[in-house]
């Protein structure tokens, strides 16, 4: 990580005062340096292809190993597992990310898969799932007649968001949990943008400390220290130790 050491500041102190999106788009950058001029194309990719390039980032920077916790639904229980990053790194591909359709009896549903602009607009209305199915449904007909996206029948709707699903199962890493005290199952989302940036500010907080402590005792310049493999960085760490 010593190499990137420089760049990976640089994206965290853009990232502060930005929203999670803001984070989100630019940790995708990071993963993606062959679209950093382009944020069109990466808001542009399918959700489950960005989510995957954020499990690589995180896997590249930090590891496979991924610790999460989160609270039993029922008991309150604090539950505590691993999760291997390289899983989710290798989701597989959308199986489409053109036209998709379905048909039931009279209806026929054009729709695409979400992308990552259309995540972003979705949560910013009164209901996001809702508004994210309709910004991705392109024709609605019945009996050969156009209708507008708000004549779907609720049924149809959530066949729709299920076939979305299944044709780009990356987007929603959900997780199902059971309480070993309760034995309750505690379903819960896992946003890799939002694991992955508390990760990197906790780095960025611990190396410019490191340089902090380093530019005090030796004089070396922040590029100097940054410089340096995190192992030469620590030992010298520790010669300065009082």
């Amino acid at each position: 990580m010593s190499a990137q050491a420089a760049d990976l500041l640089a994206t965290w102190e853009a990232g502060l005062g930005q929203d999670g999106f803001g984070r989100a788009l630019l940790l995708h950058r990071t993963a993606r340096p062959e679209f950093a001029g382009d944020s069109g194309a990466l808001l542009a990719l399918p959700v489950g292809a960005r989510e995957a390039d954020l499990f690589a980032l995180r896997r590249a920077l930090f590891g496979d190993r991924m610790q999460v916790r989160l609270d039993c639904s029922a008991c309150g229980e604090d539950l505590e597992f691993d999760l291997d990053a390289g899983e989710f790194a290798r989701s597989p591909a959308p199986a489409d990310d053109g036209a998709l359709s379905i048909s039931d009896g009279p209806w026929k549903v054009e729709f695409r898969l979400p992308a990552v602009a259309d995540l972003a607009a979705a949560a910013r209305r009164p209901d996001p799932r809702r508004a994210l199915l309709h910004s991705c449904v392109t024709a609605v007909v019945r009996d050969g007649e156009p209708l507008p996206v708000d004549s779907l029948p609720a049924a149809l709707e959530r066949r729709v968001a299920e076939a979305a699903e299944a044709a780009d199962p990356a987007a929603d890493v959900n997780l199902t949990i059971s309480c070993p005290e309760c034995a309750t199952a505690t379903r819960s989302e896992l946003d890799i943008a939002s694991y992955l940036w508390t990760e990197l500010d906790a780095w960025a907080r611990d190396v410019l400390l490191d340089v902090h402590l380093l530019a005090t005792a030796y004089g070396w310049s922040e590029p100097q220290i940054l410089a340096l493999s995190p192992l030469r960085r620590r030992y010298y760490l520790e010669l300065c130790a009082p």
